[in-house]
């Protein structure tokens, strides 16, 4: 779920930044809640959400008979009573009274789902777990939040979580120094773990030798933070220009046809008039199956986000692990995660020049290299160890 290179003359690729280490931080007020000496019970969190693939990619690869971290399902929305199957959010756990009621937890763990919240509700959270004696670990994945139109209400809500937290973890390093800015807190960098199965990685194919250039933009159910249209209109010119490029525009029916719940009727008429011109392909669907979606997103050459503000992307972790180029704006810490070709694109507007260049630097560059299935694995235990390690501190 990307900044600081001249967006005129993108590289090649940025390197990740220097990641802190668990020595390098030391919570700002430990939890009161401990575990009695010696113990090796595993440490009981209560994840927000568990069910998402970033938190279940949180636990090493192997599951350990004897684990040294159990996450708590996630409660049924509709019965907190229960574990949901497929359904985390409204999340239960974010419920002071819930928090009150449950005593088979260590620490909470907040990653994300609390959009709405409002910060008096959050407060409430954290006197709850104050009251109970467990700590809060924040994970940060947003400083900007894709979904609101505005900043006010994600930067009031992170006021509350932030001094309030524990412990901090973000996944860059560049998040990390917005962070200590902002609220004089130093957060764990942590990187964020692969998203495509460890299995899925072994069985990318060789790059095509096809001469075909396919540059996608998927333009799933609108977030605030995208303007594809904008992004299109451009690209749209760059990729004809290109020997063998392919612009394909994949869809999701609730935004492109006419009875979608988020209907756009501007964006809809642009891709059909450029589909009918051959200029682009045009695929229209539901949320692909996840199996569907490696597929999809390892024939792409390049992937280019369409977004004028956010802060870190699974998306572009997918992207690695498949062995896709990435082309991304300028706004959040998205160069920070891993090489990309960036752009200038934000909240002032899209430069046209510097997406251009960016497109060229790829087809220029050829396929990168795929992450190492064996690498992203060992990555992955490393996490999860660090998790462990910060887990143990807080409730010792």
């Amino acid at each position: 779920m990307i900044p600081r290179d001249d967006a005129t003359h993108p590289p090649t690729g940025v390197a990740v930044r220097s990641i802190v280490t668990l020595s390098d931080v030391v919570p700002a007020r430990p939890g009161e809640h401990a575990q009695p000496a010696g113990s090796r019970s595993p440490i009981r969190v209560a994840s927000v959400p568990a069910g998402h693939v970033y938190v279940a990619h949180l636990q090493p690869v192997e599951h350990r008979t004897s684990p040294q971290v159990v996450r708590l399902a996630d409660p049924d929305p509709d019965d907190p009573r229960s574990s949901a199957v497929s359904r985390w959010w409204p999340p239960a756990m974010l419920d002071p009274e819930w928090v009150r009621a449950h005593a088979d937890f260590d620490l909470l763990h907040l990653q994300f789902g609390f959009d709405t919240h409002t910060p008096a509700a959050l407060s409430e959270l954290v006197a709850a777990l104050r009251e109970t004696g467990r700590p809060l670990v924040y994970t940060v994945h947003g400083l900007r939040n894709p979904h609101h139109e505005t900043r006010a209400l994600h930067d009031a809500q992170l006021d509350v979580l932030i001094p309030a937290a524990d412990a901090l973890i973000t996944l860059t390093r560049g998040a990390a120094d917005e962070i200590a800015r902002r609220w004089g807190r130093e957060a764990l960098v942590l990187p964020h773990p692969h998203v495509v199965p460890i299995e899925r990685m072994r069985a990318v194919a060789p790059p095509r030798r096809d001469g075909v250039f396919r540059v996608g933009v998927h333009v799933k159910s609108l977030r605030a933070s995208m303007n594809p249209l904008a992004v299109l209109r451009t690209l749209v010119g760059v990729v004809r220009s290109i020997p063998g490029g392919v612009l394909q525009v994949n869809g999701h029916r609730d935004v492109l046809e006419r009875d979608g719940e988020r209907f756009d009727p501007e964006l809809a008429a642009f891709l059909r008039g450029m589909q009918a011109d051959g200029a682009l392909e045009l695929h229209v669907h539901d949320f692909l199956p996840d199996e569907e979606l490696w597929d999809y997103l390892e024939s792409l050459d390049v992937s280019v986000l369409p977004y004028r503000f956010g802060t870190h992307s699974g998306w572009l972790e997918a992207c690695r692990d498949l062995g896709t180029a990435v082309v991304a704006p300028t706004c959040g810490y998205y160069a920070d995660q891993g090489p990309v070709f960036s752009y200038t694109n934000d909240e002032d507007g899209l430069d046209d020049a510097s997406l251009a260049a960016a497109v060229f630097a790829a087809f220029e560059d050829g396929a990168p290299e795929q992450l190492s299935p064996e690498a992203r694995a060992a990555q992955r235990d490393w996490i999860a160890a660090e998790h462990a390690a910060l887990y143990g501190r807080l409730c010792r």
